[in-house]
């Protein structure tokens, strides 16, 4: 795929953050757009503002994909009213940090929902119509922590760890079709995200990206048929530690960088 003019995107968690930075980003690159997220006045509002600046159509289709059967509905609502999706972006995620037992199962159960199960059933749906196009793509949101095992955060790190596996074997078995299946892994970003993930830490000192500039590597990396990119040099440095170290050595690393970060748990 060469450019974004004319395709219609699906973006789920657009209502803030990186899924809200690709709604702009595409809009002003002419793609029309599928918003979904759970704040259906937050999407009503950036399709206003979308279509008013960009002269494009953005269609709202409000779900909660952390529920069971969410994403196949919202595919269904989609192809009932006649639309047809050229890339799919599943960026809707959320995460906790804590020790492992003490967040409720049910919390678990949603995470994984929402990262992990919506984000295979949406990829199962959307991606036959690509290949009888031989165009289009999907981009899975992952994250640096999909490479290395993070305590405190040890579902939400899996799920991503899950995310990246899935989109690079998916990059393998169709990479010859026309389609593009892309992995883009950002590290802290300036999102709401870890006001959720970790509501009582202080995040005065973290170094994050923006939204729109973790955006524009994973479109940068998407249009030129890359498997992945890991957004920062030195988020694509860490990455790389696996390469040098024990399992168990990385394990140490991970529980003092995160200590370091968030605190003694």
């Amino acid at each position: 795929m060469k450019s974004f003019i004319g395709k219609t995107v699906l973006i789920t968690g657009a209502s803030s953050g990186i899924g809200e930075a690709f709604a702009k980003k595409l809009a002003s690159e002419k793609a029309n757009l599928i918003v979904t997220a759970r704040s259906k006045e937050k999407l009503l509002s950036l399709a206003k503002d979308l279509e008013s600046a960009h002269s494009v159509r953005v269609h709202v289709f409000p779900m909660d994909l952390s529920e069971s059967g969410g994403a196949k509905k919202l595919y269904d609502n989609i192809k009932e009213s006649g639309l047809s999706i050229d890339v799919l972006i599943n960026n809707a995620a959320f995460g906790k940090s804590s020790k492992f037992l003490d967040t409720e199962m049910e919390l678990y159960k949603s995470m994984i929902m929402l990262n992990v199960n919506s984000l295979v059933e949406l990829s199962y749906l959307c991606l036959p119509e690509m290949l009888q196009k031989k165009d289009g793509g999907i981009i899975n949101v992952a994250s640096t922590v999909a490479f290395l095992p993070f305590p405190f955060s040890t579902i939400y790190s899996a799920t991503k760890w899950f995310v990246m596996s899935f989109s690079e074997g998916l990059y393998g078995e169709y990479r010859d079709t026309g389609v593009t299946i892309f992995a883009l892994c950002p590290g802290a970003t300036a999102t709401n995200f870890f006001s959720i993930a970790h509501p009582d830490d202080d995040l005065s000192k973290a170094n994050f990206d923006t939204s729109e500039y973790v955006v524009e590597q994973g479109i940068d990396g998407f249009l030129k048929d890359k498997n992945y990119v890991v957004v920062g040099l030195r988020k694509y440095l860490m990455a790389q530690v696996p390469r040098f170290f024990s399992r168990r050595m990385i394990i140490r690393m991970a529980l003092s960088y995160t200590q370091k970060i968030w605190g003694k748990r």
